[in-house]
């Protein structure tokens, strides 16, 4: 049995914006990609929950690598926030555990809700839901809560730039407001929902969510998951990584010293550079501290070879 002779195509490396719709896990989308790509080697920057919607960013290939950068960028959030019931899980998938009652719900004015909007602005502590994505002891606090523990996480610090409120509309039994949050990594939105409400005597849960930004990527760019093509699609890693660090252009022996490793002299300022050689080529994130450049990620070719789909020929 001889081997086919004919080469297997070339899958490159590099980023898609995806807009995620309701439903899907962030890993159902990883999967998609990797079966549009042909590669295993996929992976996200930020988890979006099933009910949620809007930008996943998603690497291909080597560019993997760089979402490492994009995990900590900040992020744009469109929501609706329910006040007057509060839910398990601090949005609409969970049980409802309280609801408010109509005299409760009258009391809540605009400028109370503008007064506690403000108190959640800033830089805050904020307890995750237990049935988030934080890893405890190893585990998804999700999988731990799912399974019947008791998962009670720590407040941690976190940065909302921006939580404005849009729209409100008071209905017969509760009160909704449609909100923008521009916020640093980290920040749950839910829990801002479930903060809020609570803020003002009546519960609150968010019933939608929309991410329409990440860094310097916005949602109006992205492909819907029906629409992915691959590599027609693709950011190049050099076009991405230089939106997430400073760009540095390098010649053909910088580039050469750099992916061996080599520490090199610089008059840059200190701080992390995305290296690029001529053609477009990411070399690597490196850092330059003290007068001297590092690398700190290098980046392979932008293209590797498919798995074959052909098998063995007689």
């Amino acid at each position: 049995m001889a081997r086919s002779s004919r080469k297997e195509p070339l899958v490159q490396s590099g980023i898609l914006l995806v807009d995620k719709p309701q439903g899907l896990t962030s890993h159902d989308v990883v999967s998609r990609v990797r079966r549009v790509a042909g590669t295993r080697k996929v992976g996200h920057a930020g988890t979006l929950d099933p009910m949620a919607t809007g930008l996943l960013v998603v690497g291909v290939n080597s560019s993997t690598r760089l979402l490492t950068y994009l995990v900590g960028a900040d992020k744009r959030y469109e929501a609706t926030i329910l006040l007057g019931r509060s839910t398990a899980s601090d949005d609409a998938d969970g049980e409802t555990v309280a609801v408010a009652d109509a005299a409760q719900l009258a009391s809540v004015t605009d400028v109370a809700i503008d007064e506690a909007v403000a108190a959640l602005t800033g830089d805050i502590e904020q307890v995750p839901n237990a049935v988030s994505a934080i890893k405890v002891d190893g585990r998804r606090a999700y999988d731990r809560a799912r399974a019947g523990e008791d998962v009670q996480l720590s407040a941690r610090p976190v940065r909302v730039d921006r939580f404005e409120v849009l729209e409100r509309r008071r209905l017969a039994d509760t009160i909704e407001l449609d909100v923008v949050v521009d916020c640093g990594s980290g920040t749950y939105i839910r829990a801002l929902a479930r903060d809020l409400g609570s803020a003002l005597g009546v519960g609150g849960h968010l019933t939608r969510l929309r991410r329409t930004r990440v860094g310097g990527f916005d949602v109006a760019d992205a492909a819907g998951v029906d629409e992915l093509v691959v590599p027609d699609g693709l950011l190049t890693p050099a076009a991405v990584a230089e939106t997430v660090v400073a760009r540095w252009d390098v010649d053909e022996p910088t580039a050469t010293a750099l992916a061996q490793g080599k520490k090199l002299p610089s008059s840059l300022p200190d701080g992390l550079r995305a290296a690029i050689a001529p053609g477009e080529r990411l070399i690597g994130v490196v850092r330059v501290a003290g007068g001297v450049v590092r690398s700190v990620t290098n980046f392979p070719s932008d293209e590797v070879r498919a798995p074959s789909t052909d098998g063995a020929a007689s």
